[in-house]
């Protein structure tokens, strides 16, 4: 009893001293506003571990190893403390003070720290642990007893009135435990029964948390034997709706038992959730560090090298160049700013090789932190089943878009895709929201319901532009400038934003290049295949990408003129074949700040812009038709960059492209002779 008593005084020095006693006093305040008597109160206290054990040793190992008898003598404490200090009158016995520890974190040891690969699960004590993970599914918010009233029906005992006799749910308690009809009263053994209109209810929704490396399953990387699984996390009353699917979190939680009908299932209860962004290096290589001093003064090069070396275990270098770029781009644009805004970059490309472009798309996504490849069997965006933890309600699982959040979505060949499927595919590019259709009658619920989840990937897809049977009716046209897309619609097209054609320049030499390429790797396994002054691995690609997502950058004047002249003008040239939308303006600044980024710099510069316009006008070019701003098809890349030479000659190209660029917002902006001049 004194050990009792001494732990009851620490925790009361560690509430003085924490504020614990002055936000309880808080908390009571609302509870006298109202005349409602409920059975239960709830209250939350923080928890410092690490300033408990430097009250009391003792009680802090019990806050961590006994979170259920530590819970018992902070509830203790509060309850003598509303009473001393006449905070809550309608407070009348201990068992009314619901107290919910909620822990600020736990320490940084293996003791405390649950790995979602590691089995079996549920041996040893049942200690409060941490864990980082991804959700993968999530049922719709319910409700649960918090807390019941129970009476005596023997009239005669103390028990028949009062609020003797309190229910309150505990960690991996289901409903039954908490409120059935077989209970017995403690003073005369009749049974007990519920206070019905007292009963206290809350929130509770499900949560699936799975390891993050179980989405290398699902992506380009090399996959293994290991079987990942999947563990149910209970968030309840002000967790509810704290987490979203496809994000990473790193969850604090008391593992739970539940028994459920002939089984028993192993559960997490959440006491805290926050979001996680895993440490990943990325300190630019010393190669890529030696290629950005020696380009420096030249304002196209260090890309140009960058994507020329690129992607070589698939493709020779000179083949498939812009389409590279713009992977890269795509890539490193991938982010979340810090108003939680999505910045994405959508690309579609358009070839007659379908199989090396589904490869170079493979190998690049292999250089994202999130990539998941879609089957064309599986589910994209969502599915529902039926929760098998009692509640019966919906339980929505992640589709692949939704897997994918913060990274990339490979779609792949859109010809294997179904019509409905591709006009699902156009609604979440355009609202880059994904909507849930939940049946009330199949789910237990009154009425249907309709969900809305944010979609916050990059999708990559490719077209076969020779499938014949698909075929829209229009045939190639060297005037305008329009490719055939195959099975894509112009409006799918549009809502990609970004089309690529890859095209068949060298004819037989780059047919011939690439069995060269293909049959030389298979012979010279693992050995580089091109000599060349600059050679970069995989890993530096992942640390460039990498580093390139963290910067911030901003648009200078300059750039940001070249943007709105571009937009401008073209808006005005091409008010009868196609709609400049507030979306191209996005397109252009997604593309201008992500060339600034592999550039490695934080200020949107005037060529950066340059290589936004040309690739944004071939797009829509390749879509709607050549327009007054005349380029070539490849104008990005118009040249073979094999040596100093061509590099050289891609630089003066670049320089004339940008002139007319320049002739061509003077000539059709409004207002653009204000900021450039005639020369």
């Amino acid at each position: 009893m004194s050990d009792i008593l001494s732990l009851k005084e620490s925790v009361l020095v560690y509430l003085d001293r924490s504020g614990g006693l002055q936000k309880l006093a808080e908390d009571c305040k609302p509870l006298n506003e109202t005349h409602q008597i409920e059975a239960v109160y709830r209250f939350c206290i923080s928890v410092n571990p690490s300033d408990v054990i430097e009250v009391d040793a003792v009680l802090g190992d019990r806050v961590l190893c006994d979170p259920l008898g530590a819970t018992a003598l902070f509830q203790s404490v509060c309850f003598l403390a509303i009473k001393t200090l006449s905070l809550v009158e309608k407070i009348h016995t201990e068992s009314q003070v619901n107290v919910i520890l909620k822990l600020t974190h736990l320490p940084p040891f293996p003791e405390y720290t649950l790995d979602l690969c590691s089995f079996p699960r549920g041996q040893g004590p049942m200690r409060p642990v941490s864990m980082e993970g991804l959700a993968i599914a999530m049922t719709r918010v319910t409700k649960y007893t918090q807390g019941a009233r129970f009476l005596c029906v023997n009239d005669e005992c103390a028990c028949s009135t009062g609020f003797h006799h309190i229910r309150v749910h505990a960690p991996g308690a289901t409903e039954s435990a908490t409120v059935r009809n077989d209970f017995s009263c403690m003073m005369c053994s009749s049974p007990l029964k519920e206070d019905v209109k007292f009963r206290v209810l809350g929130d509770k929704q499900l949560v699936e948390l799975i390891h993050v490396k179980a989405l290398d399953a699902l992506s380009a990387h090399q996959q293994s034997s290991v079987r990942y699984q999947s563990v149910t996390l209970f968030l309840r009353d002000e967790l509810c709706n704290s987490m979203r699917i496809g994000r990473l979190y790193r969850v604090l939680g008391i593992p739970a038992h539940v028994q459920q009908w002939s089984g028993i299932t192993w559960s997490v209860e959440a006491n805290s959730v926050k979001p996680w962004d895993p440490e990943h290096p990325h300190e630019v290589s010393a190669s890529f560090q030696q290629l950005l001093k020696a380009t420096t003064g030249f304002r196209w090069r260090f890309s140009a090298v960058v994507t020329h070396c690129f992607g070589l275990d698939v493709a020779p270098p000179g083949l498939y160049n812009t389409l590279k770029l713009s992977l890269l781009l795509s890539l490193v644009q991938n982010r979340a700013d810090a108003k939680d805004t999505f910045h994405n970059l959508d690309l579609l490309a358009v070839t007659a090789d379908t199989l090396i472009l589904d490869r170079l798309m493979t190998y690049s996504l292999s250089l994202a932190r999130h990539g998941v490849r879609h089957q064309a069997s599986g589910e994209m965006f969502a599915s529902l089943s039926r929760d098998e933890h009692g509640a019966g309600t919906a339980n929505i699982h992640a589709g692949s878009a939704l897997l994918a959040t913060g990274g990339i979505c490979m779609l792949g060949d859109l010809g294997c895709y179904k019509k409905e499927r591709l006009d699902a595919i156009q609604s979440v590019l355009e609202s880059c929201t994904v909507s849930v259709f939940i049946p009330g009658k199949k789910y237990g619920e009154d009425a249907d319901q309709q969900l809305s989840f944010p979609v916050h990937c990059s999708f990559w897809a490719l077209t076969d532009s020779t499938d014949a049977s698909r075929r829209s009716g229009r045939a190639d046209c060297a005037i305008l400038g329009t490719a055939e897309m195959g099975p894509v619609p112009v409006q799918l097209a549009d809502a990609f934003g970004l089309v690529i054609q890859c095209r068949d320049v060298g004819g037989e030499q780059a047919l011939l290049a690439q069995t060269i390429h293909t049959l030389q790797q298979a012979v010279q396994l693992g050995k580089p295949l091109y000599s060349s002054c600059w050679e970069f691995s995989s890993q530096d690609y992942q640390e460039l990408v990498a580093h390139a997502q963290s910067l911030q950058v901003e648009l200078s004047p300059r750039a940001e003129k070249i943007i709105h002249g571009y937009y401008m003008a073209s808006r005005r040239v091409r008010t009868q074949s196609v709609n400049m939308s507030a979306a191209s303006v996005k397109l252009l600044i997604s593309l201008a700040e992500a060339h600034c980024k592999l550039c490695l710099r934080t200020q949107v510069l005037e060529e950066d812009a340059v290589i936004a316009v040309l690739l944004c006008e071939n797009s829509v070019t390749l879509k709607h038709g050549a327009s007054a701003l005349v380029i070539p098809p490849d104008a990005v890349f118009p040249c073979d960059l094999g040596d100093v030479d061509g590099l050289q000659r891609r630089d003066e190209t670049l320089d004339v492209l940008h002139q007319n660029i320049l002739r061509f917002i003077y000539t059709y902006a409004p207002g653009a002779g204000a900021y450039i001049t005639e020369e």
